[in-house]
């Protein structure tokens, strides 16, 4: 006698699968249980706007080296990026305006003309980081390198006239490299992860701010006038040539776009871009250079973001003249150096944490109003006292109020605008470029005959903190309004847009 093979027969019953085995017994599957399970229990790891944090390994892996690779490169450039510009603050106090024979307000206008263009070229760079034709990583270790030449050049300057030049040539080659970066970490890292990364990137900026006036100080203090050249022109000397170095060894280590990395496995390059894409609220496919621009500025609320970030930027535009806030203290020149780095240093410690937090709770508003709120205090207390003690301590709550917020505000306009890499890279850039149209007017605010209280420019920074608060809630009460309409008009998707 043969042995009769099992047979089965196959029926489907709504969501169960029935198989009817020839010993008369009957399995049903509920094949769409483990389904539905899986998708409730996905649901149940994302937050309200559907942001979901990561947890499978091989994602969790892509992410730290992601970070090994990128974070450290950026952060490095970013420091030097504001070391270089930033370099005229510190020059200054070391007789800068008396050698180049700077007269009144001409010292203002140089710290403005650098902006002029910084915001001309940041749109155009962006757009073409985005359209793949360039390797970002080339592209940004170039721009690296030209700009330390160029500040490298303001040690050949002889006067007035000359100034103004290479600040508004270095503004020209310096604008690619932050809405760049920005740029680059939006296309990498996910809405809960892009806010802590940003912060990290600040806080560069931040320890620029911090231990510029120490290496100034030090530099004056060991060879100002060696060779017969002056202490702040063997700074930017200094300071250029470093700019080089780190540019050059940047080129390999930088990314490209998630799917033409070269240094990540097709697997890797894969996943980098899939992760992204999922966690993008209504994905769509870009349709152009011209389609992009309209998608963008179409947008109205990008606008409102741009806003906001002007404001908040205008807040922060005491930072070119800390040294001279500093120095109402009354201290002699090298201690005033000194004394500008411990606020900033705070402040490189408090932004990534604040940043952690935003990203962790995928929460904007009210993180911007605390750190705006505390900005606001420290503004107001420096307005209204010249005691040594309470004008050191304002000093504290602005620079760290202020510079905490960063991330939270650009994390956000890549998390709402970021329907396709080009509306992002156009969205970042042009919010960047009106922000940093405030460091064309607020250098006015300073104004010499105005110390040691600087009472309308601490007024007018406290009105700037006020206002970036109110553009928070507004936007917020938008995007809930927002969410609504999605949720309604789509009611299968579980993304929406985080405030």
């Amino acid at each position: 006698m043969s042995e009769l093979k099992p047979q089965q027969q196959h029926s489907q019953l709504g969501g169960q699968h029935v198989e009817l085995h020839d010993n008369g017994q009957i399995e049903v599957v509920f094949s769409n249980v483990h389904s539905t399970c899986k998708a409730a229990d996905q649901k149940m790891l994302r937050d309200y706007s559907g942001a979901a944090a990561k947890t499978e390994e091989k994602e969790i892996a892509l992410v730290r080296k992601l970070d090994r690779r990128i974070l450290p490169t950026l952060c490095a450039m970013y420091f030097l990026n504001y070391l270089d510009r930033n370099a005229i603050a510190s020059a200054r106090l070391n007789n800068l305006e008396k050698d180049l024979g700077l007269k009144k307000s001409q010292y203002n206008t140089c710290i403005s003309v650098l902006f002029v263009g910084y915001i001309l070229m940041q749109l155009p760079s962006n757009m073409l980081m985005a359209s793949r034709r360039i390797r970002p990583s080339v592209y940004m270790g170039i721009c690296m390198a030209l700009w330390g030449v160029v500040s490298g050049m303001t040690a050949l300057t002889q006067n007035y006239v000359g100034l103004i030049l290479v600040r508004f040539f270095l503004g020209v080659v310096e604008a690619p490299f932050y809405p760049g970066a920005l740029f680059l970490l939006s296309i990498f890292y996910t809405r809960k992860e892009v806010a802590t990364r940003m912060a990290i990137l600040y806080s560069a900026n931040i320890l620029s701010t911090a231990f510029s006036g120490l290496i100034a100080a030090a530099v004056f203090a060991t060879i100002d006038g060696s060779r017969g050249l002056e202490g702040w022109r063997w700074l930017f000397i200094i300071e250029g040539i470093l700019t080089v170095v780190v540019a050059l060894v940047s080129i390999p280590i930088l990314p490209d776009h998630p799917l033409t990395t070269t240094w990540l496995t097709e697997e890797e390059r894969q996943l980098a871009h899939s992760r992204i894409s999922r966690d993008t609220v209504q994905e769509s496919t870009s349709k152009g250079k011209l389609a992009s621009l309209k998608l963008a500025f179409g947008d109205p609320r990008l606008y409102l973001f741009a806003l906001m970030q002007n404001l908040h930027l205008s807040a922060n535009g005491f930072t070119n003249f800390f040294p001279t806030v500093v120095g109402t203290l009354g201290f002699n020149h090298t201690l005033t150096l000194v004394l500008t780095c411990p606020p900033f240093v705070l402040a490189a410690m408090v932004g990534p944490l604040y940043g952690l937090s935003s990203g962790r709770y995928n929460e904007r508003t009210w993180h911007i109003t605390g750190g705006m709120g505390l900005a606001l205090l420290g503004f107001i207390t420096a307005a209204c006292t010249l005691n040594v003690a309470a004008r050191y301590i304002a000093c504290f709550c602005f620079s760290v109020g202020v510079y905490a917020v960063n991330s939270c505000i650009l994390g956000w306009v890549s998390a709402t605008l970021g329907q396709t890499m080009e509306k992002k890279a156009i969205s970042l850039s042009f919010v960047n470029m009106m922000a940093n149209a405030s460091y064309i007017y607020t250098p006015y605010l300073y104004r010499t005959g105005d110390g040691p209280g600087y009472v309308m420019a601490m007024g007018c920074e406290a009105g700037f903190a006020a206002g970036t608060i109110i553009c928070a809630w507004i936007l917020r009460i938008w995007l809930m309004a927002e969410n609504r309409k999605l949720r309604r008009s789509e009611p299968e998707s579980m993304l929406a847009y985080a405030y």
